[in-house]
C-alpha cells in the first residue's frame, strides 16, 4: 500500500474499473471525444430518455441484470435544496471471480434521474457497506461524490470502492474489449448512486424510482489484462469571492471545519498536498497546479477529471515546457454530472524522468447559482469530501510495463 500522504493512497483503487473504459465502443458513449461538454457549472435537469439496447453478447460473456432492492421516493434534503444523492447496495451474487467487460445503468424514473454512478466494493469491505445500509432509515443512504461509506469509498485515506461507470441521459452501454476487464471477486457488492433532481418537476410530486444496472461478465482467460489508474492530485485553495465574507472565508477556519466534519485525515489533506507538490505555502486563487513524477514505466491510455460543483476546467500535461510536451487530458468545460472518460488518440509510453502536471480551475461565483450551495455560508474552499468542499484529481488510465 502507498504511504498515507500519497495521492495514490487517496485515490489508488477508486477508479480501476474506469481504467478499462478507454476501449468503449458504444455509440453515444461518455468516452466520445467529440461530444460537446455541458456548460461549466451547469447542474440543471437533463432531458430524459430510455436506455438504448446493449451490444450483442460476445463469446464467453453473459449479462447479469441487477435492480435496487426496493423503490425509493426522493425528498429535498433538510435545510432546503432541490437535489438528493442516494446510494443503494445490490448484491450481484457472484460465486466465482469474473471480469467486468461492460456496464449499463438503466433509470426507471427518467423525470428525476439526473445522473448516476456505479461503484464496485470488494468482499473485504462489504460488511462496512451492509452496516451503513442497516443503520440508515429507508432504502439506502444519502451520499455525495462517492459511496459515503468510510473505508469503502473512492475518496479519503482508506479507499475500498471502485468507480465503475458514470451515466447521464443519452449514455449507452460502456463496452470494453474482451481481453480487458475489471476483476470482481466472489462476495463483491455493487452500489448505485443516483442524483435525483427535484427541480425538474417544478415542485410537483416526483414519484419513486427503482433503477437498475446491467453487468456484462466473463470468466476471462490467462491473456485478460487488468489495468490500473494513476491519480494526480493538486491542492484546492479557492478564496471567497470578492463580494463574500464570513468566518469560514479564513483558510484555517475552513480547514478546521473540514476536520470537524470528516476527521483529521481529510482535514490534513490541504497542507499535505502543498508538501507533495513542493509548495512552501498556499497560493489562493481560482487555478491550482501540481507536478507529479512518473514512478515507473507504464502506458497511458485515457483519463478523466474529478472535481465537485465549483469545478470549471481540468487539464493534465505530459512534460510541460519540454520538446516532447503533450496535453493528455483537457476538459475546458467541466460538468460534475458528466465526468466522462477521455480516450487518448493513441497510447503514450511514459516512465521515470517524465512529469505529469495537473491543473484545475474552480469558480467561487458558482456558489450563488447552484441550489445545492446557494444557501450555505461562504467559505474558503479546500480539499474535502462534502458538497461544499472541492477536489482536483486527474485520474489517468495506465498499464504497467516491465521496461
Amino acid at each position: 500500500m502507498t504511504k498515507p500522504d500519497s495521492p495514490l493512497r487517496r485515490f489508488g483503487v477508486a477508479t480501476m474499473a474506469l481504467a478499462t473504459a478507454f476501449v468503449v465502443v458504444a455509440c453515444g458513449s461518455d468516452a466520445d471525444n467529440n461530444a460537446a461538454p455541458a456548460a461549466a457549472g451547469s447542474h440543471s435537469a437533463h432531458a430524459g430518455g430510455s436506455s438504448a439496447p446493449p451490444q450483442p453478447l460476445r463469446a464467453g460473456e453473459r449479462f447479469v441484470d441487477l435492480k435496487m432492492a426496493e423503490a425509493y421516493t426522493p425528498a429535498p434534503p433538510e435545510g432546503g435544496g432541490t437535489d438528493e444523492y442516494r446510494c443503494q447496495v445490490i448484491d450481484p451474487g457472484l460465486t466465482k471471480a469474473q471480469f467486468l467487460t461492460g456496464t449499463q445503468f438503466a433509470p426507471e424514473n427518467v423525470a428525476i434521474a439526473h445522473h448516476a454512478i456505479v461503484y464496485a466494493v470488494p468482499p473485504d469491505r462489504a460488511a462496512l457497506v451492509r452496516k451503513q445500509d442497516a443503520k440508515t432509515p429507508g432504502p439506502g443512504w444519502q451520499c455525495f461524490g462517492g459511496t459515503g461509506v468510510p473505508g469503502a469509498d473512492v475518496e479519503g485515506e482508506d479507499q475500498g470502492a471502485t468507480w465503475v461507470d458514470t451515466w447521464a441521459p443519452g449514455a449507452t452501454e460502456t463496452l470494453f474489449t474482451q481481453d480487458i476487464g475489471f476483476k470482481l471477486e466472489p462476495g463483491s457488492l455493487i452500489i448505485l448512486q443516483v442524483h435525483y433532481n427535484l427541480l425538474a418537476t417544478d415542485g410537483q410530486p416526483a414519484g419513486s424510482d427503482r433503477s437498475a444496472v446491467r453487468l456484462r461478465l466473463t470468466d476471462g482467460t490467462p491473456q485478460t489484462r487488468e489495468l490500473t489508474t494513476f491519480p494526480l492530485d493538486a491542492p484546492t485553495d479557492l478564496p471567497c469571492a470578492a463580494d463574500e465574507s464570513g468566518p469560514l472565508c479564513d483558510r484555517a477556519a475552513s480547514i478546521a471545519d473540514v476536520t470537524k466534519r470528516f476527521g483529521s485525515e481529510v482535514g490534513g489533506t490541504a497542507d499535505e498536498q502543498l508538501e507533495e507538490c513542493g509548495q512552501s505555502a498556499p497560493k489562493p486563487g481560482d487555478t491550482q497546479t501540481c507536478d507529479h513524477k512518473v514512478p515507473a514505466p507504464m502506458t497511458l491510455f485515457a483519463g478523466f477529471g474529478h472535481m465537485h460543483l465549483l469545478g470549471r476546467a481540468i487539464k493534465v500535461e505530459l512534460n510541460p515546457g519540454r520538446p516532447n510536451a503533450k496535453v493528455v487530458l483537457d476538459v475546458p468545460q467541466f460538468d460534475f454530472d458528466n465526468q466522462r472518460l477521455v480516450k487518448l488518440p493513441s497510447p503514450v509510453e511514459i516512465g521515470p524522468g517524465d512529469t505529469l502536471r495537473v491543473t484545475c480551475t474552480h469558480d467561487a461565483a458558482l456558489r450563488k447559482r447552484l441550489p445545492q450551495l446557494s444557501k450555505l455560508p461562504p467559505r474558503y474552499v479546500v480539499w474535502g469530501d462534502g458538497t461544499s468542499d472541492e477536489m482536483c484529481t486527474g485520474i489517468m488510465t495506465v498499464s504497467p510495463r516491465k521496461s
